[in-house]
């Protein structure tokens, strides 16, 4: 009989379980996604002819199996397939983009990682400058023996004074809570090994180094100079793998919203989906269940006598939500100083965190430079205005117009643009759910993976699937590692979990890499 697979979720760790399902078992998949779009948070939202990436992001990974299968659907922009090199004109391309992102602090840039060069040094000014190499050399004397919170974890890479210079105030403002009630795991999977020193030997060692292959798998993440981008945005990855989906024989179903998982057997379960926009309410039977839905969530969809303390510590869990709005412009205020052939002398940056603690803005995107293709006009400039909230508070529950002119006055502030006469058109997104929080309830969260691996056939993947703050990269890790598992007859899904922690996770137990 035919195995199926029920897969929640067409994000990054869904269409990675069903296109490695199709390619490598006689599982056929099923995918019920919730919205009416392909991607997750990895999908690109177009508007007017101008396309938004929710988030950023940079398709890098220090995993060779990930770098490869992303190239198997969209190849690099003058690679060469076959003896034939891929077109710049092509559409189905990766492009090569060099990744500048700064701080934007004290109304000027400071670069990101922080390099201790002449420049920074003069912007800090010597009191600052002199704060910062003290409490560096004290943390380095007298670290912090246990790092209990993200402060200490912060603090034991950079020093006290570096910290809340540059550190404090925007993951302040991404959480909505101070750093000391933060888990310190978050770091030790967003930062990893990043430190002063670490910063300061990659510096030296681009002075010499000629060339770096896309690959910089010996580079910290922090630190990567370049990476591949699809050419119009990273939807459009996801849309190609959706593709070969159906093509080989699974199902994408859009608009399907989960209301209830029931396992009839331990490998037959039950899943009842409702269509938002006709309501009709269908029933699927499958082998396996792959989850990215939030935790929060699918124990609450759970038909099964759940442990009440399991129910909690569910319920418990926090995220953050997260807004973009979408700013085009005819020029900014801010201007490249460099000697080039830049529109409008457009600022470089991918993005900017914006550290000032007089606005509620996190960070800003500037899509001109992640592709040409995502701005319709060259000649304008098409932003993201990032900012991070939870469900009801002030800034989720704003207007849509009076948010967007409050982001504008935010940029007005910030001396970015000159008036509200810059501005030409605007859109807004809400995101809930975006961020898995390193609060509540999280430090039980063993508990409830504990009890999901009691179902044997069911695999939690993904960024909200497993409540980690991955990349991509690392939720579709854990996609293809749940599948080695159903492979190799792997009972135990320990090696799921280890994806994207402190641990070094690339190269780790890969298989066709």
């Amino acid at each position: 009989m035919q195995k199926n697979a029920i897969i929640i979720g067409a994000g990054p760790g869904g269409l990675t379980a069903a296109y490695e399902l199709l390619s490598r078992t006689d599982i056929k998949p099923i995918i019920l996604e919730k919205a009416d779009e392909i991607g997750g948070l990895s999908r690109t939202v177009k508007y007017k002819g101008n396309s938004i990436d929710i988030g950023g992001h940079r398709f890098f990974s220090k995993s060779e199996r990930v770098m490869k299968w992303w190239q198997m659907f969209l190849p690099v922009q003058g690679a060469e397939i076959n003896q034939t090199k891929v077109s710049a004109e092509t559409d189905k391309v990766m492009l090569v983009r060099k990744r500048v992102s700064r701080i934007y602090f004290l109304r000027q840039f400071f670069d990101y990682p922080i390099s201790l060069n002449f420049s920074t040094l003069k912007q800090l000014g010597f009191k600052r400058v002199i704060k910062i190499a003290t409490a560096y050399a004290w943390i380095r004397l007298f670290p912090i023996g246990k790092e209990c919170n993200l402060e200490d974890f912060f603090i034991n890479r950079f020093g006290r004074e570096l910290y809340t210079t540059f550190f404090k105030d925007y993951t302040e403002k991404v959480w909505g809570i101070p750093c000391s009630e933060i888990k310190p795991e978050w770091g030790a999977q967003r930062i990893k090994g990043l430190s002063i020193s670490k910063a300061l030997f990659h510096a030296l060692k681009s002075i010499v180094r000629v060339k770096t292959t896309i690959y910089q798998k010996n580079i910290e993440t922090s630190l990567i100079e370049k990476f591949l981008y699809p050419k119009f945005g990273p939807g459009q990855l996801w849309e190609e793998v959706a593709s070969k989906v159906t093509h080989n024989g699974g199902k994408v179903i859009q608009d399907a919203n989960v209301v209830s998982i029931k396992w009839i057997q331990p490998d037959m379960v039950e899943v009842i989906a409702r269509n938002n926009k006709t309501d009709h309410v269908q029933t699927y039977i499958g082998n396996y269940l792959f989850s990215t839905m939030p935790i929060k969530e699918l124990i609450g969809k759970l038909v099964f006598d759940t442990p009440e303390t399991i129910r909690k510590i569910a319920n418990g869990l926090a995220y953050r939500d997260f807004i973009t709005v979408g700013l085009l412009l005819n020029q900014l205020k801010i201007r490249s100083k460099a000697k080039s052939n830049r529109k409008n002398g457009l600022i470089p940056d991918n993005w900017l965190y914006i550290q000032e603690n007089d606005v509620s803005i996190g960070r800003l995107q500037v899509f001109n430079n992640w592709s040409p293709s995502l701005v319709r006009d060259p000649e304008q400039v098409w932003l993201g205005l990032e900012y991070f909230c939870n469900e009801g508070d002030w800034l989720w529950t704003m207007g849509d117009r009076e948010f967007i002119a409050f982001a504008v006055k935010e940029l007005i502030k910030l001396d970015i643009i000159h008036s509200e006469a810059n501005v030409l058109d605007s859109t807004i997104i809400r995101v809930p759910k975006a961020y898995p929080a390193y609060f509540g309830t999280y430090e039980e969260l063993d508990k409830v993976i504990e009890f999901t691996n009691t179902f044997e056939n069911m695999f939690l993947v993904g960024r909200n699937g497993m409540h980690k703050y991955n990349n991509q990269d690392h939720s579709m890790l854990s996609a293809m590692t749940a599948v080695d598992n159903i492979v190799d007859g792997r009972l135990n899904k320990d090696n799921i979990w280890d994806v994207n922690t402190e641990k070094i996770y690339h190269e780790r137990g890969e298989k066709n890499g």
